[in-house]
């Protein structure tokens, strides 16, 4: 792509970004204090918060799942849009990312609404299930890409009707065509978004965006039956 069309789409996104998701105080201290621990720089973008933040209100979810913590920065966009009551289980695989994803969940006032669940999401999956979490209403796949395949199995078993299910970062910079690709992240995807558009409970989409992530995308699907 020109470099005057990335220059453009970002300009659009900061334009989009004024109008939906101006600056804000509680999640710009989120933001700094991920960059100051030096946590990998892949959070959502502000429109991308604010794409979920509608979703939730959409959904009229009142039980989310989120696979991926890292800074918190999704989870308090989410956690905003909950109701009354409402509550976000978020998994995490470092220790160090939930801590600082806490300090920033108790800076935003959103705490009590986000239980924290430390340790790898294969393994804290079958304890929800085990302990008869759910079914979620709104599912968000933010994690290690590899394992989205399983992670889209085990969001199935959480589900019901109508539940929705999101998958980020989908289109992996436009790397996700490769089909003889041997990386981890670029099969796990592609088999992901096999999964999704052959199963019988999904209805699915996937789509690529442009913006100040550079090509990103994501996929989306609601459980039918």
């Amino acid at each position: 792509m020109k470099k005057d069309s990335q220059s453009l789409w970002t300009a659009v996104d900061r334009y989009f970004g004024e109008l939906f998701a101006p600056h804000d105080a509680k999640l710009d201290a989120a933001v700094k204090a991920n960059r100051a621990a030096r946590l990998p720089a892949i959070d959502v973008s502000p429109l991308q918060g604010k794409f979920l933040h509608v979703l939730a209100q959409m959904t009229q979810a009142k039980r989310v799942l989120e696979i991926g913590l890292l800074g918190g920065y999704s989870t308090i966009w989410m956690a905003r849009a909950l109701p009354r009551g409402g509550r976000i289980v978020s998994l995490e695989f470092e220790p160090r990312h939930a801590e600082i994803a806490r300090a920033n969940l108790r800076r935003a006032g959103l705490l009590r609404r986000v239980e924290i669940r430390v340790g790898p999401a294969l393994q804290s999956l079958p304890q929800l299930k085990a302990e008869g979490a759910g079914p979620f209403d709104l599912i968000f796949i933010d994690a290690d890409k590899e394992n989205n395949p399983q992670y889209l199995d085990w969001a199935l078993k959480l589900s019901r009707r109508g539940t929705v299910i999101v998958v980020d970062n989908v289109a992996r910079h436009g790397t996700v065509v490769d089909a003889k690709s041997t990386a981890g992240d670029i099969r796990g995807t592609r088999r992901c978004l096999k999964a999704m558009a052959a199963h019988p409970r999904l209805s699915a989409v996937a789509l690529q965006t442009v913006g100040l992530k550079g090509l990103d995308g994501f996929a989306m699907a609601v459980v039918v039956r």
